[in-house]
């Protein structure tokens, strides 16, 4: 059994709440510069010059790299040998939270209650999701998420006959719909399977998996290579004033699913797709 404090986890919140809004993740970073490089379109060329340009000042002056600082969602792997000490771990969370939003001179954007809508002035609670695995080390990912692109996000309850084309018929029309409101260049999160909160969480979870990287499932990785050229031919483009670029990377994570359903989860995230990693 191995002791970690809470008070660790709350100063490694923090950091990375400062930091993935100063920094963009080093997998980012290299989308960005390919997409500068392969665009065909004068116009969106000069926009990722410009987004560029942007990020290297947020880095330079300590600036948001958006003035949209998101909503903080934190997940947590928690190796079943760990034993945290010194208070809840939940509140230890939120506190670092807290500290990375107010210390960070961070928008905050998180109201109380849903309706009647009263900010809570310092970003909490975020949204946190938990998963046991083996070992005695955590792995915490922060990735706050903006609501311009978080609002453009859909759930598909799908028939299994609808298969693979169904799928990719799905994940286009939630990019279509999205077209510049979710700030493209875009990353497109997918979740396919299990149920109807599980694929949401699977999309959400795979806007962390670095841009790049493809699934080991041998069809998932072909599907996320036709629909990156797919949505790159729709010609929304960065900021949406057209271009070969409209995503920088499609993700997909799949799921066990029930029989009589095929769940699908779409969570898009703007050319930021902020995320920054620890391991305690």
């Amino acid at each position: 059994m191995r002791n970690i404090r809470t008070a660790d986890v709350t100063a490694a919140i923090k950091e990375m709440c400062i930091e993935a809004n100063h920094f963009l993740a080093p997998d980012m970073r290299e989308a960005m510069e390919r997409a500068a490089k392969e665009e065909v379109s004068e116009l969106g060329g000069q926009i990722l010059k410009q987004l560029k340009e942007n990020m290297r000042l947020a880095g330079e002056e300590q600036i948001p790299i958006c003035q949209d600082t998101g909503m903080a969602v934190v997940f947590m792997e928690i190796g079943q040998d760990v034993h945290f000490e010194g208070g809840s771990l939940e509140e230890a969370v939120n506190e670092g939270i807290r500290q990375g939003y107010t210390e960070g001179y961070l928008r905050k954007s998180v109201v109380r209650d849903p309706l009647i809508r009263e900010n809570t002035k310092d970003n909490t609670p975020g949204i946190i999701h938990y998963r046991i695995v083996d070992g005695d080390q955590v792995t915490i990912t922060v990735a706050p998420k903006g609501f311009g692109s978080e609002n453009m996000s859909r759930v598909f309850m799908l028939k299994p006959a609808d298969g693979v084309e169904g799928v990719k018929n799905a994940i286009l029309t939630a990019v279509r719909d999205a077209g510049p409101n979710a700030c493209p260049p875009m990353v497109v999160g997918v979740g396919i399977g299990g149920t109807f909160e599980k694929c949401a969480l699977l999309a959400k979870k795979a806007l962390t998996r670095p841009a790049g990287s493809h699934s080991d499932i041998p069809y998932v990785r072909d599907m996320e290579q036709e629909l990156l050229g797919t949505i790159n031919d729709l010609g929304i483009g960065p900021a949406g004033l057209g271009g070969s670029t409209t995503a920088l990377a499609v993700n997909i994570l799949t799921y066990p699913t029930h029989i009589a359903g095929l769940p699908v989860g779409v969570n898009i995230c703007c050319h930021v797709n902020r995320h920054a990693v620890r391991v305690l």
